[in-house]
């Protein structure tokens, strides 16, 4: 295998910086890549990790059954629930987002440009619109809700003007890392969009069974099962991730096309418990720092109190994210590193590589993140405009749970494209003289530079 893979790079280094060789013209590598060996301490945090998602997996099936059974039996005995008209808006709307998420991830594979510009126009406008509906339902949460919405279209739409001029490096970006995917991408994405819809439809089933009865006790087993859902959604939208970086990696850095189920039995033997972990750190700590983000561009320099404070915030959410940033994944994937470790490891890096300033300006988590947030929407509109129509009191948890459930999915199937781009960014901070990588970042990096100036 290291033969091969240093006659394929001799072959490269023949090439022009900015020649592309098509992965499939390349060595197929057979065997894992697992490198590195974990510590005791740190092999034990993932295995723990993973023992406790598999655990809270077994345990919200059976809570999701017994609510399930429970609510049924319930509805047929009183007229407060009726399931004929609960179920069939939000299991549309659930159907609704596979389609359209899949639909939207080809649509951006194929036509990056236009798919960024519209995600970052539509989305405000979709946001908007389910704020009115929310509005037309008139209950207090409802308004509550409708007004976040109106809110929040309205930032997307001063943040999509802001990050206008990114727009161009963002499709190329989008475009070089995505041109070869692996073999059987469109197959792993349909099994696990698939595997997402069904999925969310049984945790509906039982959301549903704890409407019914509506009790304290009921509250409470919906936002447990809402954050497992979240949490299971994040685990697969990671496995993906991990997988298709590992691949896309070993392509840019070392001129190997990796064969796909391997890298997925990989994930699925050796790193469950580094994506669990991951998945349970990224949204958190991504979190803490947009919305340091936010308060610095709020805080301006005007008030020396407000500044310090912001700076003193931000000092801290970056402080944070080197330890839980998404890039981790790739080492994650590679290296069979802990999930913190690769994330320190590969930030270090962007640092030694002078890629920190690029990274932070990438629109590739805000596209995906925009185009979550359009799915979600168009959701919220099925489903919230059917129950509205077919039984009012139901619109607003409906709309609500519409629109995590669009979110998700479309999260998922866009992270192939994701990882495509992090496992570039990643091989390329490892190796910026690569003959492999074409002038894109290089001619960002001298833009920005003078863009400072």
């Amino acid at each position: 295998m290291e033969r091969s893979g240093d006659s394929n790079m001799q072959t490269f280094h023949m090439q022009t910086r900015d020649q592309r060789i098509p992965s499939t013209s390349i060595v197929k590598i057979q065997e894992p890549s697992i490198q590195i060996e974990a510590t005791v301490a740190g092999q034990f945090l993932r295995k723990l990790f993973q023992i406790v998602f598999y655990i809270q997996l077994f345990l919200v099936s059976i809570l999701v059954i017994v609510l399930t059974i429970r609510g049924l039996i319930y509805a047929s005995n009183t007229s407060r629930f009726h399931p004929k008209k609960w179920y069939p808006a939000l299991l549309v709307s659930t159907a609704s987002a596979g389609i359209v998420s899949f639909i939207w991830q080809s649509i951006s594979f194929h036509n990056p440009s236009k798919a960024i510009k519209a995600a970052f126009w539509v989305s405000p406008l979709l946001t908007c619109a389910v704020g009115v509906l929310h509005v037309l339902i008139g209950s207090p949460v409802s308004l509550a809700a409708g007004t976040i919405a109106v809110v929040s279209g309205v930032i997307q739409s001063l943040y999509a003007c802001w990050v206008n001029p990114r727009y161009e490096y963002a499709t190329k970006i989008l475009t070089v890392s995505t041109s070869f995917p692996p073999d059987k991408t469109a197959a792993f994405v349909t099994v696990s969009i698939i595997t997402s819809v069904l999925y969310s439809s049984f945790l509906v089933t039982g959301i549903g069974g704890a409407t019914a009865t509506g009790s304290g006790l009921d509250i409470l087993f919906i936002i447990i099962i809402l954050l497992t859902f979240t949490w299971s959604m994040h685990v697969i939208k990671n496995m993906l991730y991990v997988t298709i970086s590992h691949i896309r990696y070993m392509n840019f850095a070392c001129g190997v096309d990796m064969n796909t189920q391997i890298a997925l039995r990989d994930t699925v033997k050796h790193l469950v418990g580094s994506v669990c972990i991951g998945s349970a750190l990224v949204p958190v700590l991504g979190t803490i720092r947009g919305s340091a983000r936010a308060i610095n561009l709020v805080a301006g320099d005007t008030d020396e109190f407000l500044f310090s404070c912001a700076n003193c915030y931000s000092g801290v959410a970056s402080t944070l994210i080197t330890y839980g940033s998404r890039w981790g994944f790739v080492h994650v994937g590679v290296y069979n590193k802990g999930f913190v470790q690769a994330s320190a490891d590969t930030w270090q890096m962007f640092k030694k590589a002078g890629l920190v300033s690029l990274i932070d300006s990438d629109l590739t988590g805000a596209f995906c993140f925009f185009s979550g947030v359009a799915v979600g929407s168009i959701c919220t509109l099925v489903g919230g405009t059917w129950a509205l129509t077919i039984h009012k009191s139901y619109a607003t948890e409906v709309s609500i749970y519409a629109f995590l459930i669009g979110y998700f999915l479309c999260r998922i199937a866009l992270a192939w494209q994701q990882a495509c781009v992090s496992a570039y960014y990643v091989a390329y901070a490892e190796n910026p003289q690569s003959l492999r990588f074409d002038a894109t970042i290089p001619i960002r990096i001298q833009e920005l530079q003078r863009y400072q100036v």
